[in-house]
């Protein structure tokens, strides 16, 4: 992100244009080191976002709408109090400085002061602080009075600018022009490292468009010049990067700010999915574990019962042999007449029993480990579909591509019990219900659900005649064919097929096996766990995962 002082002087001038003369109607804080100004302009009523994040730095109109907290921080109550009805005189940079400030008249009942919000735009130094005659009233991020600190920001002490950097000023034509008087190997880099307010990318794109004559003045027209044609730069679906000049291959936008409110957008959602991600992945992973730890236990009694035949077949041959046995004994070697060899079988004995009490205790260990088989055997079923579905729900999660996603297989953990249900704030309404994934191929409606619940719906929801189609030996979204009578051609089902591939937990690329069979040869056996069917008189295709 470019967000040097030749890319913040394009976006002040912007700024400029839309806010002069325009009243703060509301301050927000929506996020720790984020400011939302409310503003109408006299012709309609925009957001300005202040961010001082490292990561999101920057100035620029939003459309979103996002949540503020029930309770606003301290100093955005301050802005609350100092900028609410007041008028803004202009936006402009602080000499060539990567601060952008925002000139403000504020009103109150007998005076009229004016005020400068700067938004220090500098990574993780960023900072958004309030400014009265050359005095601090409050600063989103304050610092401590100590040996160590080289520039106190705290409110009542005097404002002064971070410390100057090495480098010269552009708009100095006689400095450039010294600096700049005898080639260098790498120009790019030298313009990054010796002249001010230049980000690596600007510097490497004003040597690339320079076409010959006089360098230091093409450099001086380059970073002054008010051409402007914001662009987007875009990889795999992701904001990669925004510019305030065209770039080949990059999305362009109407407005700088447009520009990055899309990136900071992508970025931002990105990041919410990511987060939602970890947490509904660590819900299941919690689940998954103990049903895996459950299951081992179950197997593991049932190790522990695998010798019941073998007892019951000592019972037998000490009950055929009583004759030839007395108490005391410790053991014996019989004749074991299960063995088609015709060998034999050694038997311990307990010496103070009778041989017939020897053999009775044989015949309850077996009976008391084929009661336990047969009570273990519904628990192994129950832990397996226990485990199978919290792995179909991780697998969900891996593979889900959106917030809407998310959110849909969020509402299937909070009714799977999985997830404790947020406290809501009252008179929020309830956000609208999300429907299945859409999609069309020649003519052919495709529907595929974004969680087990919905799933099953869709199952329900379909005709018998309509192609329903799951990965083989993965888990899988369901996805359908909307037929309506008509034969699907192979185009349709391979397309279908790649939905099915897309979101599943397939890995390693390459073809993925796919089944697909009738709606009416999908059944679901009663009591099983969402999203679990059976079907029959189905084929198989290979498909390669759709590209979102």
């Amino acid at each position: 992100m470019p967000q040097d002082t030749f890319t913040l002087r394009l976006i002040a001038k912007e700024l400029d244009e839309t806010l002069r003369g325009g009243k703060i109607n509301r301050v927000n804080q929506p996020e720790k080191e984020e400011l939302a100004l409310i503003v109408y302009t006299g012709k309609r009523t925009v957001k300005l976002t202040v961010n001082a994040n490292a990561a999101e730095c920057g100035v620029y109109f939003t459309g979103d709408e996002r949540e503020n907290p029930l309770v606003a921080p301290n100093f955005c109550m301050l802005l609350r109090k100092h900028l609410t009805g007041a008028e803004i005189l202009g936006v402009s940079l602080d000499g060539f400085e990567r601060i952008l400030v925002i000139r403000i008249k504020c009103f109150s009942d007998f005076s009229e002061t004016e005020r400068e919000l700067r938004a220090e735009i500098m990574g993780k130094y960023s900072n958004i602080i309030l400014v009265e005659n050359g005095t601090v009233l409050g600063a989103l991020k304050t610092t401590m009075l100590d040996e160590n600190c080289k520039r106190a920001i705290l409110p009542g002490v005097k404002y002064v600018l971070p410390a100057p950097q090495d480098k010269v000023n552009p708009s100095d034509k006689a400095a450039l022009a010294a600096l700049l008087a005898s080639p260098h190997e790498d120009m790019a880099r030298f313009l990054f490292l010796h002249v001010a307010g230049l980000a690596p990318c600007t510097a490497e794109e004003i040597v690339s468009s320079y076409r010959g004559g006089n360098f230091p003045e093409h450099v001086y027209d380059y970073i002054f010049s008010d051409e402007i044609s914001p662009c987007v730069m875009e990889r795999d679906g992701e904001a990669t990067d925004f510019f305030a000049r065209h770039r080949e291959g990059a999305r362009p936008f109407p407005t700088l700010s447009a520009a990055q409110s899309y990136f900071y957008g992508k970025k931002r959602s990105r990041k919410h999915i990511e987060g939602e991600r970890r947490r509904l992945s660590a819900a299941v992973n919690t689940v998954r574990k103990k049903a895996e730890k459950r299951l081992f236990q179950i197997r593991d009694k049932q190790r522990e019962c695998a010798s019941l035949e073998e007892n019951r077949v000592k019972g037998e041959l000490l009950t055929a042999n009583l004759y030839a046995l007395s108490r005391g004994m410790k053991s014996c070697e019989l004749l074991n007449y299960y063995d088609e060899r015709g060998g034999t079988l050694k038997i311990s004995l307990d010496e103070t029993l009778t041989p017939s009490q020897n053999a009775q205790n044989y015949f309850k260990k077996y009976h008391k480990q084929k009661r336990t088989l047969e009570a273990l055997e519904p628990q192994e079923k129950e832990a397996a579909a226990e485990l199978d579905y919290a792995e179909s729900l991780a697998a969900a999660i891996s593979a889900a591509g959106s917030a809407d996603d998310l959110r849909s297989l969020e509402e299937e953990l909070l009714s799977a019990g999985m997830l404790k249900a947020p406290k809501e704030p009252r008179g929020r309404k309830n956000p609208p219900e999300i429907g299945f994934r859409q999609y069309e191929k020649a003519g052919f409606s495709i529907r595929a659900g974004r969680n087990n619940l919905q799933n099953d719906k869709l199952v329900r929801a379909s005709a018998p005649e309509d192609i329903w189609l799951h990965t083989q030996k993965y888990h899988s979204c369901h996805v359908v064919i909307e037929t309506k009578g008509r034969e699907v051609t192979g185009e349709v089902l391979l397309y279908a097929a790649g939905i099915c591939a897309r979101y599943s937990d397939a890995k390693g690329g390459g073809k993925v096996p796919v089944d697909y069979c009738k709606i009416k040869y999908v059944k679901k056996p009663p009591k099983s766990k969402a999203g679990f069917v059976i079907y029959t008189d189905f084929k198989t295709v290979l498909a390669e995962p759709i590209e979102e």
